[in-house]
Protein backbone atom coordinates (compact mmCIF):
# COMPACT_ATOMS: atom_id res chain seq x y z
CA UNK A 1 0.00 0.00 0.00
CA UNK A 2 1.41 3.36 -1.05
CA UNK A 3 0.80 6.35 1.24
CA UNK A 4 0.76 9.77 -0.30
CA UNK A 5 1.99 12.73 1.59
CA UNK A 6 -1.12 14.93 1.95
CA UNK A 7 0.39 18.29 2.76
CA UNK A 8 -1.86 21.29 2.30
CA UNK A 9 -1.12 23.13 -0.92
CA UNK A 10 -1.47 26.52 0.76
CA UNK A 11 -0.20 27.88 4.05
CA UNK A 12 -2.45 28.65 6.99
CA UNK A 13 -4.62 31.61 5.92
CA UNK A 14 -4.40 33.04 9.45
CA UNK A 15 -0.64 33.47 8.87
CA UNK A 16 -1.54 36.16 6.32
CA UNK A 17 -3.27 38.31 8.94
CA UNK A 18 -0.09 39.59 10.69
CA UNK A 19 1.54 40.20 7.30
CA UNK A 20 -1.44 42.27 6.17
CA UNK A 21 -1.40 44.23 9.45
CA UNK A 22 2.33 44.90 9.03
CA UNK A 23 1.80 46.08 5.46
CA UNK A 24 -1.06 48.40 6.47
CA UNK A 25 0.89 49.73 9.48
CA UNK A 26 3.94 50.34 7.26
CA UNK A 27 1.84 52.34 4.82
CA UNK A 28 0.26 54.32 7.67
CA UNK A 29 3.63 55.16 9.27
CA UNK A 30 5.21 56.02 5.92
CA UNK A 31 2.38 58.41 5.03
CA UNK A 32 1.81 60.08 8.41
CA UNK A 33 5.12 60.17 10.31
CA UNK A 34 7.34 63.23 9.62
CA UNK A 35 10.69 61.42 9.18
CA UNK A 36 13.74 63.54 8.33
CA UNK A 37 13.91 61.29 5.27
CA UNK A 38 12.46 57.93 4.31
CA UNK A 39 13.28 55.64 1.42
CA UNK A 40 11.10 53.20 -0.47
CA UNK A 41 9.96 49.78 0.71
CA UNK A 42 10.26 50.50 4.45
CA UNK A 43 8.54 47.91 6.66
CA UNK A 44 7.36 48.45 10.23
CA UNK A 45 5.96 45.40 12.02
CA UNK A 46 2.64 46.43 13.54
CA UNK A 47 4.08 45.95 17.06
CA UNK A 48 7.21 48.03 16.39
CA UNK A 49 7.48 51.40 18.06
CA UNK A 50 8.49 54.84 16.79
CA UNK A 51 7.16 58.01 18.40
CA UNK A 52 5.55 60.19 15.73
CA UNK A 53 6.57 63.50 17.40
CA UNK A 54 10.25 62.47 17.34
CA UNK A 55 10.33 60.95 13.84
CA UNK A 56 11.76 64.26 12.55
CA UNK A 57 15.10 63.12 14.04
CA UNK A 58 15.10 59.75 12.20
CA UNK A 59 16.37 59.08 8.67
CA UNK A 60 15.60 55.74 6.97
CA UNK A 61 16.98 54.41 3.69
CA UNK A 62 15.39 52.05 1.17
CA UNK A 63 14.32 48.53 2.19
CA UNK A 64 14.70 49.08 5.95
CA UNK A 65 12.67 46.76 8.16
CA UNK A 66 11.74 46.78 11.83
CA UNK A 67 10.63 43.40 13.10
CA UNK A 68 8.23 42.57 15.91
CA UNK A 69 8.59 44.75 19.03
CA UNK A 70 11.58 46.70 17.67
CA UNK A 71 11.87 50.26 19.03
CA UNK A 72 13.54 53.34 17.59
CA UNK A 73 13.84 55.85 20.42
CA UNK A 74 14.93 59.46 20.02
CA UNK A 75 16.29 60.33 23.47
CA UNK A 76 16.04 64.10 23.10
CA UNK A 77 13.06 66.42 23.44
CA UNK A 78 14.37 68.77 20.72
CA UNK A 79 12.44 68.12 17.48
CA UNK A 80 14.90 70.21 15.42
CA UNK A 81 18.38 69.48 14.19
CA UNK A 82 20.16 66.69 12.37
CA UNK A 83 18.77 63.15 12.58
CA UNK A 84 20.06 61.24 15.60
CA UNK A 85 19.11 57.85 14.15
CA UNK A 86 20.31 57.19 10.60
CA UNK A 87 19.62 53.78 9.10
CA UNK A 88 20.91 53.28 5.56
CA UNK A 89 19.58 50.98 2.81
CA UNK A 90 18.88 47.27 3.36
CA UNK A 91 19.17 47.29 7.16
CA UNK A 92 17.04 44.94 9.22
CA UNK A 93 16.30 45.44 12.93
CA UNK A 94 15.45 42.15 14.65
CA UNK A 95 12.54 41.55 16.99
CA UNK A 96 12.71 43.16 20.41
CA UNK A 97 15.74 45.28 19.51
CA UNK A 98 16.16 48.84 20.77
CA UNK A 99 18.04 51.68 19.11
CA UNK A 100 18.05 54.70 21.42
CA UNK A 101 19.94 57.82 20.32
CA UNK A 102 20.53 61.19 21.90
CA UNK A 103 23.41 62.33 19.64
CA UNK A 104 23.88 59.97 16.68
CA UNK A 105 23.58 56.30 15.85
CA UNK A 106 24.34 55.50 12.21
CA UNK A 107 23.84 52.07 10.69
CA UNK A 108 25.49 51.94 7.29
CA UNK A 109 24.09 49.83 4.40
CA UNK A 110 23.32 46.13 4.80
CA UNK A 111 23.57 45.95 8.59
CA UNK A 112 21.70 43.06 10.20
CA UNK A 113 20.70 43.65 13.81
CA UNK A 114 19.73 40.39 15.51
CA UNK A 115 17.00 39.84 18.06
CA UNK A 116 16.88 41.71 21.39
CA UNK A 117 19.91 43.87 20.61
CA UNK A 118 20.48 47.15 22.48
CA UNK A 119 22.26 50.02 20.72
CA UNK A 120 22.52 53.27 22.71
CA UNK A 121 24.70 56.38 22.45
CA UNK A 122 24.07 57.47 26.04
CA UNK A 123 23.51 55.91 29.43
CA UNK A 124 21.74 56.62 32.69
CA UNK A 125 23.74 59.00 34.85
CA UNK A 126 24.84 57.47 38.14
CA UNK A 127 27.61 59.77 39.39
CA UNK A 128 25.86 61.01 42.54
CA UNK A 129 25.45 58.16 45.01
CA UNK A 130 23.10 60.29 47.15
CA UNK A 131 20.49 60.52 44.36
CA UNK A 132 18.50 57.60 42.95
CA UNK A 133 19.68 56.71 39.42
CA UNK A 134 16.15 57.25 38.11
CA UNK A 135 16.41 60.95 39.10
CA UNK A 136 19.86 61.64 37.60
CA UNK A 137 18.86 61.79 33.94
CA UNK A 138 21.08 60.56 31.13
CA UNK A 139 24.72 61.17 30.25
CA UNK A 140 25.88 63.56 27.53
CA UNK A 141 26.54 60.47 25.49
CA UNK A 142 28.65 59.79 22.45
CA UNK A 143 28.19 58.67 18.86
CA UNK A 144 27.89 55.19 17.35
CA UNK A 145 28.69 54.16 13.78
CA UNK A 146 28.16 50.59 12.63
CA UNK A 147 29.94 49.90 9.35
CA UNK A 148 28.45 48.53 6.15
CA UNK A 149 27.66 44.82 6.10
CA UNK A 150 27.95 44.17 9.86
CA UNK A 151 25.96 41.56 11.72
CA UNK A 152 25.03 42.29 15.34
CA UNK A 153 24.24 39.02 17.13
CA UNK A 154 21.24 38.30 19.32
CA UNK A 155 21.31 39.94 22.74
CA UNK A 156 24.37 42.10 22.04
CA UNK A 157 24.61 45.47 23.78
CA UNK A 158 26.43 48.34 22.08
CA UNK A 159 26.71 51.18 24.58
CA UNK A 160 28.60 54.42 24.01
CA UNK A 161 28.27 56.65 27.07
CA UNK A 162 30.84 59.12 25.66
CA UNK A 163 33.20 59.60 22.74
CA UNK A 164 33.00 57.84 19.39
CA UNK A 165 32.37 54.13 18.94
CA UNK A 166 32.90 52.75 15.44
CA UNK A 167 32.43 49.15 14.38
CA UNK A 168 34.23 48.58 11.08
CA UNK A 169 32.78 47.18 7.85
CA UNK A 170 31.63 43.56 7.69
CA UNK A 171 32.24 42.92 11.39
CA UNK A 172 30.37 40.45 13.56
CA UNK A 173 29.39 41.40 17.10
CA UNK A 174 28.87 38.04 18.80
CA UNK A 175 25.74 36.82 20.51
CA UNK A 176 25.20 38.30 24.02
CA UNK A 177 28.37 40.41 23.88
CA UNK A 178 28.81 43.95 25.19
Amino acid sequence: MHHRNHRPRFGDPLQLFPRVLTKLFSIWVSLTYPFASKGRNVSFHFTSEVERQRATRISLGNSVSLRKDAWLNVATEDPTGEPVIVIDDNCHIGYGSIISAKNRIHLERDVLVGQQVLIVDHNHAYDDITVPVAHQGITEGGRVRIGQGCWIGRGAAIICARGELTIGRNCVVGINSV
